[in-house]
């Protein structure tokens, strides 16, 4: 035990000296403490090290290692020549046994030193925390020493300033670190992050200053910072990582909150710990304060009064408190910078973990939760995620704001004594307020949410199928339902919620402004004490410490009570059935031999809602073996397509067993496409194997399309592969599925989309008995009964049941059999008319044509691709492919076209079109409401310095009443004023603004034309209208008024500081040159790196939708791992651009500190300074520091609310960019056609000539032809061959480059948009379907009687359809119209023709592959409908795929890379040997 040999005792403070502690006490506690901590802190650390890998070191690195050991060594030694001297000697040192612990400590430091340096990156903070502690306890010692007679310690004190200048070198050579490694023993991502990443390196002054980060902010100074420039992630940042620890907490634990806690809570614990220090530290510069206040009171006063000299106390004392007010403010900075940093990486990994889980989620979801929208989810995902990751970057303060409150308490309890309590009462009075408050909040934030979502939901469907809104020209009924839920609902919930968020701050105003009051009010009338500065300005110093937590406490309740709504959506859908994982018994290890089965469906039963009453398959009996080809037939609506998904497992199984040996590939009715190159598409994440690759590019004959785009396989096609044609899509998404080589391949319909002569080459070469596939089992779910002579096995449904089953031999040869009549029917009617022909014959039929296509597919071939024959290479077995391991993300996640994102400063026009928005006479009124509230503010801290110095002198309470009117007066109006500049803010500014630019940006949206739409993913545009558009509504005000009332406070700061001490001044200069340049480094920086994190989100977003819309693809092939992958890899992309713009915050706000702490610093040695030279009163110091106190927290919130309203101006920017969109020609001209027009349906093209885009080539070329009134005329053509275009020119989809297009004798170009189109009827190739009724989906516009729509549902087939729903024309449709089947998608989009037709007398019909999927009976029906009296007076153009559908046509166009190659009757055409349409109904067998 240790004994003290000093009179004095062991203290702590001094008897015989002022303001000093015991020579006993600064051995024996403080010195001994700090020693006990390295040696056990140096012991922990190599015993941790000791295992770690050691790595190798540069020469200048070595030498650095070796100069600190003979440094530290030096140390150890002279530290034990000191204790034997002490010992041998007997000198009178006060606790001789710290020497000895001092040399036992100091032992283990150059082993510490040793391992450190050759098994770590960085500098050992043990040692650079304990050589500064040691130097400064060193130098207090040394004071005592000096002030006592130190000549018989001359020896000890020259020893252990050796020991303390060896260890200060040896420190600032630990601060340079190991020095790089050559080499590193990582491999892959995780060596990539340990080298790049600063931190990595970082000491622990580098990690509290955030120094690390200023050779990017000089860089962001300098140049606009690029992704490139940023540091990788660290391994545990990486989602894969995070996502994983979440979905480990959820199997543990049922709670959404306690799994998100057990995941990503530890860093939070620590940020609670450091926070509460940091609350302690705040509150202990009051008290500091009021330390100096007292000395500088008593200092006057012996002045004053002469009752002793001053000189007895010590000046010393004075400059200390200054200086121990500055290491505090320094501390404090530190510590809550550290805190906020642990708080935003948290929230960062909640959102990434959360939104993995979400994507992981989504991609098992059960059908019968499909009723959710993608933008439902994607809302999940954007606003739900993002306040959850809110809620932890200020969530703390909900432990931290009642300590704050409590501490403050207990302070001014020792201030004011027992009137304290009566702030006390107040508060406990203000907080069931708050609590109502936040619960009305709560209510308007939840109704608020449904708002966003119906709004979200309603704009993601019009984005989905802009293209038939502009078709339909029903852009008008979309827009004002939007508008409706925007306006009328929405903007009225904004409004409520604007008075209550102002009402709600001005509360918080105002309620330390009248604890404060009310306190010192009672404390002047109850206390014999008379209410000095020292009292006064420590109390209002206090009262302004809890106007912080209580105003963030309001924030606080409003993020959680938005986190605790948020966490109960996200728990549902987390939480929401998932597919049956034995839906399906899948054996993929499987390797099936020829006529080996490869999937059996015994007893089958299916259904789509767990709580169907009838399954949709019933007793479904099917066993398919290897090499196999099966047809599934039947009418629309039948089963064939739920058949499929009930093989993939999308459906649920009720009974039965289903199986499947080896792997699936899938292309279904409507082709998924992403937003990739082709290449990518028909890959699908396989790795590339050029031969095989070529022979489906051949077997596709996709070589003429890719000869057509301009980068060949590579060209990236848009989102939902919008810039291909239909037959395009069919056949990348054929190609896919082929290319996978699976062991089942399942193909939805794949033919009816491209043409007859296309469809016979792929069946040939594909499907058929010697096409690619012959040695896989494959099921073709089909309309056609050209090729079933192929087929081994065919399959007839009718609801859902199997009816019948066997060989083609078998069915066909029987005439009571459905497929027999099928067969039979369409061939006589067909044969009657001599125009078709079924193969009857014995091997796929070749012609001469046939062998022109395939050879004009294999002309395109590289040289030396294709030298093997078709024939003996077809019906090989090719394997399967290969999975990519670590797929690199799909080139070009940003669609066609990169997302617009300035550069450099946010341009003031930005700002003055958001004011302008908003109105500038309320944005005025505004600032000058700001403004007073300051200017009350000072007024009543200049009246509480005037009454302390009026009691100060009288040494008693008097005058109260006067002093206390106008105090009460000045804060009373000063709140009245901060209350009207929120309303002005939150009511007038706000929602102007926000219904200006969202109403803009709609219109402008909706007005560009599609080309637009096919170069912008969908989540891009969403992202504006959900994200972007939130930021506008909610969070602009916010950070808006932040910023003014911020500058206003700052302002009234440096006033007051430099009106009271006037040499402060001088300080001014070169204290704004430091923080402008900081300002500078930081919003260059700052700014890019907000813009990165906003670009870099939208992919995340982007990729979301699109994997949404092909989940059945994604799972048929088994890829969820590959997409979740690539889903992570974006997110990280995102992490990496957001990590940086945290920590640029921290790196903001210590400096700013600094700057802070050094005003306080400044201003308290001027004050001891006058108070020393001539003196000065407490009042005006106690006014000044109090101002200086809150300065720190004042700078630093101007510059990060400047940078918040920049970063958050730059939504402003993005929405405002799209509200200049290049626009569609105008929608109404005026007098522009004659009243009945159009009269006769008479079509002319004259010389037209088109191109989709300017830089684009000609897509139709030159086109003279004329359509007589009532014309018929069917349209063919290759694929590619600009069929689709034809009719797109008729709508002015896509406008002329030359020549016009005349409708009746008026020139298209010179009408509006809306004329035009709404007198055109068209059914066009893919069926757009909305979510909502079946009534709107087929007259969205609601200009329809019932009657009406039951006429067309009867004539389009669909009438028992609808009649068989619960709900008929008011059932719901969900998203996409997925409930139905693609067939009776098409027949609701000929249901709307039929409509227009019969309400608006259309002359035009343009039918665009209108039945490619629906069943021939139907499809027989519906021509016959066309062809009736209903259409007679009617103008029709028909692009068929089917060519028997349009040889009954007047005249037939036939068109060749966009020109008109031949234009004459069918007969005539078909009479000529040498026509292109001949050969091509000779391909199709109909010549």
């Amino acid at each position: 035990m240790a004994a003290c040999y000093n009179p004095e005792g062991w203290g702590p403070l001094s008897p015989r000296r002022q303001f000093d502690f015991t020579p006993c006490f600064e051995e024996g506690i403080l010195a001994s403490t700090v020693l006990v901590l390295l040696l056990l802190g140096s012991l922990w650390r190599c015993w941790i090290l000791r295992a770690a890998q050691r790595l190798s070191r540069t020469r200048p690195s070595r030498w650095l290692l070796w100069a600190k050991l003979a440094l530290l060594s030096g140390a150890f030694s002279t530290s034990v020549a000191n204790a034997i001297v002490i010992f041998a000697t007997d000198r009178p040192v006060a606790v001789p046994q710290s020497y000895i612990l001092e040399a036992v400590a100091l032992a283990p430091i150059p082993f510490l030193t040793y391992v450190n340096h050759t098994r770590t990156r960085t500098s050992s903070s043990i040692l650079l925390i304990f050589w500064p502690t040691y130097v400064v306890l060193s130098l207090i010692w040394l004071r005592s020493l000096i002030v006592e007679d130190w000549h018989d310690l001359s020896i000890v004190l020259i020893l252990k300033s050796v020991v303390g200048g060896m260890g200060c070198v040896s420190f600032l050579l630990e601060c340079f670190g190991p020095g790089r490694e050559p080499d590193l023993p990582l491999e892959g991502d995780e060596s990539d992050a340990l080298l790049q990443n600063p931190i990595v390196r970082a000491n622990i002054f580098s990690k509290w200053y955030f120094g690390w980060l200023t050779p990017l902010m000089k860089k962001g100074a300098s140049q606009y910072i690029t992704e490139k420039d940023l540091p990788p992630l660290l391994p545990q940042d990486r989602s894969t990582k995070l996502g994983d620890d979440l979905q480990k907490a959820m199997e543990k634990h049922k709670s959404l909150w306690v799994s998100l806690f057990v995941a990503y809570g530890g860093p939070y614990g620590l940020a609670a710990t450091l926070k509460i220090i940091q609350d302690c530290l705040a509150f202990l510069q009051p008290q500091l304060l009021r330390w100096l206040l007292v000395y500088i009171a008593a200092y006057q006063r012996k002045r004053v009064f002469a009752i002793d000299n001053p000189n007895n106390l010590p000046k010393i004392e004075g400059f200390a408190i200054a200086l121990i007010m500055f290491v505090a403010a320094m501390a404090q900075s530190v510590i809550l910078q550290q805190y906020f940093q642990l708080c935003y990486e948290t929230g960062m990994r909640v959102r990434a973990g959360l939104v993995t889980a979400i994507y992981k989620k989504s991609l098992v979801l059960a059908s019968d939760e499909r009723g959710r929208s993608s933008g439902d989810i994607v809302n999940l995902m954007s606003v739900d995620a993002t306040r959850l990751q809110d809620l932890c970057t200020y969530g703390l303060i909900a432990i931290s704001g009642p300590l704050q409150i409590t501490l403050a308490f207990v302070s001014l309890y020792n201030l004011l004594g027992w009137s304290a309590f009566v702030g006390v009462a107040i508060m406990v009075f203000s907080i069931p307020l708050n609590t109502y408050i936040a619960s009305i909040l709560k209510k308007m934030q939840e109704k608020q949410m449904k708002n966003r979502d119906k709004r979200t939901r309603l704009m993601s469907e019009l984005l989905a199928n802009i293209r038939s809104i502009k078709l339909y020209a029903w852009e008008h009924a979309f827009v004002r339902k939007i508008l409706f839920v925007r306006n009328e609902e929405e903007l009225k919930m904004l409004k409520k919620i604007g008075v209550a968020t102002a009402l709600n701050t001005t509360l918080w105003g105002a309620i330390p402004l009248l604890v404060a009051f009310s306190s010192l009010a009672t404390a002047a009338f109850l206390s014999t004490k008379p209410l000095t500065s020292d009292v006064i300005f420590p109390s209002i110093s206090l009262f302004m410490l809890l106007q912080f937590p209580l105003a963030m406490f309001s924030q606080v309740t409003s993020n959680i009570i938005e986190a605790v709504v948020s966490v109960r959506r996200l728990s549902d859908f987390l939480r929401a059935t998932e597919l049956q994982p034995d839906a399906v018994n899948v054996l993929a290890a499987a390797d099936p031999k020829m006529g080996e089965e490869v999937l059996s469906i015994e007893r089958g039963e299916f259904t789509w809602s767990r709580d169907a009453a009838n399954p949709i398959l019933e007793d479904i009996n099917l066993t398919v073996r290897k090499g196999e080809l099966v047809g599934v037939l039947g009418r629309v609506g039948a089963g064939k397509s739920s058949l499929l998904s009930a093989i993939i497992g999308d459906m649920i199984r009720v009974e039965g067993d289903v199986t499947v040996r080896g792997a699936v590939s899938y292309a279904p009715q409507n082709p998924w496409i992403m937003s990739a190159s082709i290449r990518d598409n028909i890959l699908f994440s396989h790795e590339y194997e050029e031969d095989f690759y070529n022979l489906v590019l051949d077997a596709c004959a996709l070589r003429q399309d890719l000869a057509l785009f301009a980068e060949g396989d590579m060209t990236v096609v848009g989102e939902k592969g919008i810039t291909m044609s239909g037959g395009q899509r069919a056949r990348v998404s054929l190609a896919r599925a082929i290319y996978a080589r699976s062991d089942l391949i399942l193909l939805d319909d794949v033919l009816a989309a491209v043409d007859a002569h296309v469809a016979r080459h792929v069946f040939d070469q594909v499907i058929g008995p010697n096409g690619l596939l012959a040695s896989k089992a494959r099921i073709l779910v089909t309309n056609s009964i050209a090729f079933l002579k192929h087929f081994d096995q065919l399959i007839f449904m009718r609801r859902g049941i199997v009816l019948e089953s066997g060989s083609y031999a078998v069915l066909a040869g029987n005439e009571e059999t459905e497929i027999g009549k099928l067969i039979r029917g369409h061939t006589s009617a067909l044969s009657a008319s001599g125009t078709s022909t079924p193969f009857t014959r014995s091997s796929t039929p070749k012609n001469d044509d046939d062998e022109t296509l395939v050879e004009a597919s294999r002309s395109l071939t590289p040289p030396g691709k294709a030298n093997r024959n078709s024939e003996n290479v077809n019906g090989a077995d090719y394997g399967k492919a290969t999975l990519v391991t670590r797929p690199e993300d799909v080139r070009s996640s940003e669609g066609p076209s990169k997302e617009h994102s300035e550069q450099g400063r946010v341009k003031k026009d930005v700002y003055l079109q958001y004011i302008s928005a908003a109105s500038k006479t309320g944005f005025i009124f505004f600032v000058v409401a700001s403004v007073g509230q300051q200017t009350l503010n000072v007024a009543a801290n200049l009246t509480l310095r005037a009454w302390g110095e009026h009691n100060q002198q009288s040494g008693k309470n008097s005058g109260i009443s006067v002093y206390l009117l106008y105090y009460g007066l000045f804060s009373l109006l000063s709140v009245v004023a901060g209350g009207t500049a929120a309303i002005l803010m939150w009511v007038l500014c706000s929602l102007r603004s926000a219904r200006k630019l969202h109403d803009s940006m709609l219109h402008s949206v909706i007005r560009a034309p599609l080309s637009f739409f096919e170069m912008t993913p969908t989540g891009r545009i969403l992202n504006l209208f959900s994200r972007d558009t939130y930021v506008v509504d909610q969070i602009l005000a916010r950070v808006i008024q932040g910023l003014v009332r911020t500058l206003c406070s700052c302002a009234g700061i440096l006033v007051v500081i430099g009106f009271s001490f006037p040499a402060f001044l001088v300080a001014v200069p070169p204290l704004a040159y430091f923080y402008l340049r900081v300002m500078i480094y930081y919003l260059a920086t700052s700014r890019e790196l907000k813009r990165l994190d906003a670009t870099s989100r939208s992919p995340i977003f982007a990729w979301f939708s699109e994997s949404l819309n092909g989940l059945s693809t994604i799972r048929a092939f088994g890829q969820q791992a590959v997409f979740i992958h690539t889903n992570e890899r974006r997110i990280d992309r995102n992490q990496i651009c957001y990590l940086p713009s945290i920590a640029v915050n921290r790196w903001l706000a210590v400096r700013l500190e600094f700057v802070g702490a050094t005003i306080i610093l400044i201003s308290a040695l001027l004050a001891v300074t006058a108070l020393v030279t001539s003196g000065v009163d407490a009042g005006l110091v106690g006014l000044v520091l109090s101002y200086a106190l809150n300065t720190t927290s004042s700078l630093n919130w101007v510059v990060r609310s400047a940078s918040e309203v920049e970063q958050n101006i730059v939504s402003c920017e993005r929405i405002l960019h799209n509200t200049r969109l290049p626009s569609e020609a105008p929608d109404e001209i005026p007098d522009s056609t004659p009243g009945d027009w159009p009269s006769n349906g008479e079509i002319e093209y004259r010389g037209y000539s088109a191109r989709y885009r300017p830089e684009l080539d000609l897509v139709l070329k030159d086109v003279f032809i004329t359509i007589k009134p009532r014309e018929k005329i069917g349209i063919v053509g290759r694929t590619g061959s600009g069929k689709s275009t034809m009719l797109l020119s008729l709508f002015r989809i896509i406008e002329a480059a030359s020549g016009a297009i005349y409708i009746d004798g008026v020139d298209i170009s010179k009408i509006g948009l809306h004329q035009l189109r709404s007198t055109i009827s068209i059914v066009p190739q893919s069926p757009d379907l909305f979510e909502g009724t079946m009534r709107e989906n087929i007259d969205p516009t609601g200009a329809h009687q019932d009657a009406d729509i039951w006429v067309a549902l009867t004539q389009a087939h669909l009438r028992d359809y609808v009649e068989g729903l619960p709900d008929k024309l008011d059932s719901r449709v969900t998203e996409g119209g997925l409930s139905m089947s693609a067939g009776q998608r098409q027949l609701i989009c000929f249901a709307r023709a039929l409509l227009r037709k019969a309400s608006t007398s259309t002359k035009i019909l343009v039918l665009d592959e209108a039945t490619s999927a629906v069943d021939l009976d139907t499809d027989k029906a519906i021509q016959e409908i066309i062809r009736g009296p209903q259409f007679a007076g009617v103008t029709m153009l028909t692009i068929a795929h089917r060519l028997n559908t349009i040889l009954e046509s007047d005249r037939v166009l036939v068109l060749e890379a966009g020109k008109v190659i031949e234009w004459d009757s069918p007969s005539a055409l078909l009479a000529k040997p040498d026509s292109v349409f001949r050969s091509l109904a000779a391909e199709a067998g109909l010549a």
